[in-house]
């Protein structure tokens, strides 16, 4: 069996433990204290403070700060990040390439009361691209199935447990996991991350000329422009328990990856077009979306988001543009 081939059955086959969690507000709030001082007046959605009597639903892209692992540090991979979405060695660097997230209108949807909820994640994909032995890089399509937990799966479970811990284990899983992507089954949303791993000798930073990404041709209807600065980038490092050092580190970043300064987290970006887009839905929720990242963002430089219908009603085109006027993230919105 060629190696790519053998690599991909065996992150296919990768068992992932289910993480659990309650739809608490605090880490909602705390994500939107954190956003405050860079979008506009009136774009909040939550009340001024946390409370856990509310039936508020879930803002749109605030799943981002649930169920993400904390995992000892000595289990992290040496730049930070979890070893379990890795393909391993010679791929030692990972960015964010993009994403897909669709909401089940079917199912009682996320709110921020208290209940206890679920995250199983899945291997999907694994891509190659590139000539093998070269600059080949490897595209990890992770998908997120998070759902309300059910009376079964109350509890408390330990690894230690041993046969109760992987019996719980795979009933998560079971119960979450469907053969194709789009059938959401009791998930109140699916989410799709794809994260590309690159060799240690693969140049994407600064040590390669920028190349200057065209922009879309349509016009914007809306445009908001922000500076992201380390607090902002370290803050939302600490409410998804990501310690990847492209986010925190900057001589990590200039030394080892070749970029010039702290990069702008993919998901972050995408919490913030999901945010700025959501006022001009006048009421409509977001029922998919999907972005691609196509040029790194950086801490002190402004990042210019924009959106404007395209076609049918309710569909949105999103964007984000760097301070040169070049296409970092494009995307697609659509509400109902």
């Amino acid at each position: 069996m060629a190696p790519s081939l053998d690599l991909t059955k065996t992150m296919l086959e990768r068992i992932i433990p289910p993480v659990f969690g309650y739809m608490s507000p605090v880490p909602s709030f705390n994500l939107q204290m954190t956003l405050q001082d860079h979008i506009p007046r009136g774009h909040q959605t939550l009340p001024s403070s946390p409370t856990t009597i509310s039936r508020t639903p879930l803002p749109p892209a605030h799943h981002m700060v649930y169920f993400e692992p904390c995992l000892p540090s000595n289990s992290l991979l040496p730049d930070g990040t979890n070893p379990a979405q890795s393909p391993g060695l010679p791929w030692k660097r990972r960015m964010w390439a993009g994403g897909r997230v669709v909401y089940n209108d079917g199912v009682q949807s996320l709110e921020l009361t208290g209940q206890r909820a679920v995250c199983a994640e899945f291997i999907r994909n694994v891509t190659f691209r590139g000539r093998e032995g070269g600059e080949q890089k490897v595209f990890v399509d992770v998908e997120r199935r998070i759902a309300n937990a059910v009376e079964a799966e109350d509890g408390i479970f330990h690894e230690e447990d041993g046969e109760g811990y992987r019996s719980i284990l795979h009933r998560v899983r079971q119960r979450l996991w469907r053969e194709s992507p789009d059938d959401l089954g009791p998930c109140a949303l699916v989410e799709t991350r794809t994260l590309v791993f690159l060799t240690e000798e693969s140049s994407q930073g600064s040590t390669k000329e920028e190349k200057i990404l065209r922009p879309p041709r349509q016009d914007a209807m809306w445009t908001y422009t922000i500076t992201p600065d380390a607090t902002l980038l370290f803050r939302f490092s600490a409410l998804t328990n990501n310690a990847h050092a492209i986010h925190l580190d900057r001589e990590y970043c200039r030394t080892v990856e070749g970029h010039r300064n702290l990069l702008l987290h993919g998901p972050l970006t995408y919490v913030l077009m999901m945010t700025l887009l959501e006022p001009y839905l006048h009421g409509k929720r977001i029922r998919l979306a999907e972005y691609r990242n196509l040029a790194p963002l950086y801490a002190n430089e402004s990042v210019t988001f924009c959106g404007a219908p395209s076609g049918r009603e309710g569909k949105w085109d999103v964007w984000a543009l760097n301070p040169k006027g070049g296409l970092a993230v494009k995307g697609s919105v659509i509400a109902e």
